[in-house]
């Protein structure tokens, strides 16, 4: 995938679209079922992020490229096309059952790379994108300014003082994931005039305070809101065109929010309808395993089916940012819809077939219906998605 700047925001173009190599969602899968499983449990259960975990993870020339799969191979990534990542986001939430991590691996991998890469200049693509590719930089967003312009910008950017240049920063940024981990943050500010520009801040940015703040979800992701005081910064910071984020990284972190952080949870309902299947199979009532009964089997065909629809509907998405074509608004708030409206039901039903949680095992069922809640109303929930839909439906835009 290769994202260029036009006057009219980010496109997508490249080689077109070539099929999704299987090997990709297993390798992940597998990957992820070796290092991140078998502690996912007790890292929900401290609210404890693993450094070593996450190396383990996307370390290079270790794994199937999770750290930088849209990152140019030039520059030390994978350089695979946006359908390939989002294979490859799916098989790390198979194989991890972890929701709060694959969502602090998807910000770091896609959120922060994509935008940098599409509006970064040589500089800024040259100094980052490498560091962040191979897992040594983590970047962070704050999922506050992934909705666009249905939320003002809670941080205000004025122009320094004449004579060195830059801008100053002052305001709070809350829900970011990965900041008490991350080398830098993207930032989106409002300033006079109305316009809104996108800014790289290093962590150690004088001005930069780092505070604890988590949700109530994902608790394996690091959160942390951001404190910005008198916080300056060189002209070099600005990622994008001064004054037109909300032309040009506003709406490709919109699109990549929807799309690719609800990837992960395709791999999450196939191992939940998995257990939905076991539990539906070693269970009995009246003497008879559950599996034999029509309503049973009836809502097990349900979870298959809204599984392999919400993957279909996906997957068409992801292949929107590949081929040289504009993201499609439409197609991308589609499915972060049908995907949040099938991951509650897949959540649901696993859990009426499996049965009261036993004391020791993973809990998977229990930490997805919490996270399945959060992932619900971020990306602008349904009082977003919708309208957008609608208006493109319309023809109004």
């Amino acid at each position: 995938m290769v994202f260029t700047r036009t006057p009219a925001g980010p496109t997508a173009g490249g080689g077109g679209t070539s099929p999704i190599e299987p090997s990709l969602t297993e390798r992940a899968r597998e990957l992820a079922d070796r290092v991140a499983r078998p502690t996912a449990a007790d890292r929900d259960r401290d609210r404890r992020w693993d450094p070593e975990l996450f190396t383990e993870l996307t370390g290079a020339g270790t794994g199937p490229g999770l750290a930088g799969p849209l990152v140019p191979r030039a520059l030390g990534g994978s350089g695979l096309s946006a359908a390939q990542t989002c294979a490859l986001l799916e098989g790390l939430g198979e194989g991890a059952r972890d929701p709060g991590l694959a969502l602090a691996v998807a910000v770091h991998a896609v959120l922060t790379t994509a935008p940098l890469r599409a509006f970064g200049t040589v500089w800024q693509r040259e100094r980052y994108l490498p560091r962040m590719a191979s897992g040594e930089w983590i970047g962070a967003v704050s999922l506050r300014q992934t909705q666009a312009a249905a939320l003002t910008p809670t941080v205000t950017a004025r122009p320094a003082e004449p004579g060195p240049g830059g801008w100053v920063l002052d305001g709070e940024l809350d829900l970011v994931a990965g900041a008490p981990v991350a080398h830098h943050y993207l930032i989106i500010a409002s300033h006079d005039g109305g316009g809104r520009t996108a800014f790289l801040l290093d962590r150690d940015t004088p001005g930069l305070l780092v505070d604890d703040a988590a949700p109530m979800a994902m608790h394996t992701c690091p959160w942390g809101r951001l404190i910005l005081s008198g916080c300056a910064v060189r002209d070099d910071a600005v990622l994008g065109t001064a004054g037109a984020a909300a032309s040009e990284v506003e709406p490709m972190l919109t699109a990549l929010d929807w799309v690719f952080l609800s990837a992960p949870w395709l791999g999450l309902m196939r191992a939940l309808t998995r257990d939905a299947v076991k539990g539906a199979t070693e269970r009995h009532l009246f003497g008879r395993p559950l599996a034999h009964s029509q309503s049973v089997r009836f809502t097990l065909a349900d979870l298959a089916t809204r599984c392999q629809l919400a993957t279909e509907v996906l997957h068409r998405a992801a292949k929107r940012f590949d081929g040289g074509g504009t993201p499609s608004y439409q197609d991308a708030a589609t499915a972060r819809l049908f995907v949040t409206a099938a991951v509650r039901a897949v959540t649901e039903g696993a859990a009426r077939l499996s049965g009261p949680l036993p004391r020791s095992g993973d809990h998977l069922i229990e930490r997805a219906h919490r996270d399945a809640l959060f992932f619900a109303e971020t990306g602008g929930g349904t009082e977003v998605l919708r309208p957008v839909i609608a208006a493109s439906v319309l023809g109004l835009g």
